[in-house]
């Protein structure tokens, strides 16, 4: 595998490849992203992930300098799970001067659930991922690919309507949220849990199946089955911040005609935010 942290040297490994394939991390990578990078083998003729923990996602009081990072660690799991190129950018190669250009998605969909309680968070997010787009794919003569999980919904749709609006040739590829053994979604966060909030952290994806199973049981008032969760998390000292049932297709609030939902939470345990969902048609 080849380290590579400017952009003169990524694109010069890049040079003799058509069509990389991309999985874009902030590193201290578990599971899911090395399934992403599975996933890419059959989309690329050169597999590259990124490794760049983004200061503009993060918000004045959020876990930046906190963030894990295990650079030696993400390296042997890159190589070994067939990784060619790693970029991996110091903050003076990806921002070079004061990122003043900024892409901001619309209202409607990035200031809503995560984007109310984190403003700013998918500006920060649609830049860095336009940039690193730029990067990576400024010399691919075909259709690209680039990898994200579905954990992180709402982000995986703002990005794939960033790539229609400004016309990018990448076609985005999702992979289904890898979980633990008994539910719990994996995150780069979940490292900060302690043991305690651990063994109560899959109680997030029972009240996301309890919400799934009320809706698909005909009950009519999605604000009860919501609130019903809400207190559910709350009797067991969570801080939740949104337990929601929303259409798959934008985060619109659904009528009784819309099929394709999908259930939403992030609440906090300790001082660990965590989130996740489950999509469904009813």
């Amino acid at each position: 595998m080849q380290v590579v942290h400017s952009l003169d040297a990524l694109r010069a490994a890049l040079k003799p490849y058509d069509r990389p394939a991309f999985v874009p991390t902030m590193g201290n990578l578990h599971d899911g992203h090395l399934a992403l990078l599975a996933m890419a083998k059959e989309h690329g003729d050169v597999r590259v992930a990124s490794i760049f923990v983004n200061r503009l996602q993060f918000g004045p009081n959020e876990d930046f300098d906190a963030y894990p990072r295990t650079f030696e660690r993400d390296c042997a799991l890159l190589e070994a799970a067939g990784c060619d190129v790693l970029f991996a950018p110091r903050e003076a190669d990806l921002y070079p001067q004061a990122q003043t250009f900024l892409i901001h998605p619309p209202t409607g969909l990035a200031d809503v659930l995560e984007g109310a309680f984190r403003p700013g968070f998918f500006v920060g997010v649609s830049t860095v991922v336009m940039k690193l787009f730029q990067c990576v794919f400024s010399g691919t003569k075909t259709q690209a690919h680039a990898f994200f999980g579905e954990k992180d919904f709402q982000q995986q749709l703002i990005i794939r309507h960033l790539v229609t609006q400004f016309a990018l040739p990448v076609t985005i590829v999702t992979s289904p949220t890898i979980r633990e053994s008994d539910g719990l979604a994996m995150s780069s966060r979940n490292s900060y849990l302690s043991e305690a909030e651990r063994a109560e952290a899959p109680r997030l994806q029972a009240c996301l199946q309890a919400m799934l199973a009320a809706v698909k049981a005909g009950q009519q008032s999605l604000e009860a089955i919501e609130g019903t969760a809400m207190a559910t998390l709350r009797a067991h000292q969570w801080q939740p911040d949104y337990m929601v049932i929303r259409r798959r297709e934008d985060l619109g609030m659904p009528t009784d005609r819309d099929r394709a939902l999908v259930v939403l939470g992030a609440a906090k345990l300790g001082r660990t935010r965590l989130i996740d969902n489950l999509s469904f048609d009813r």
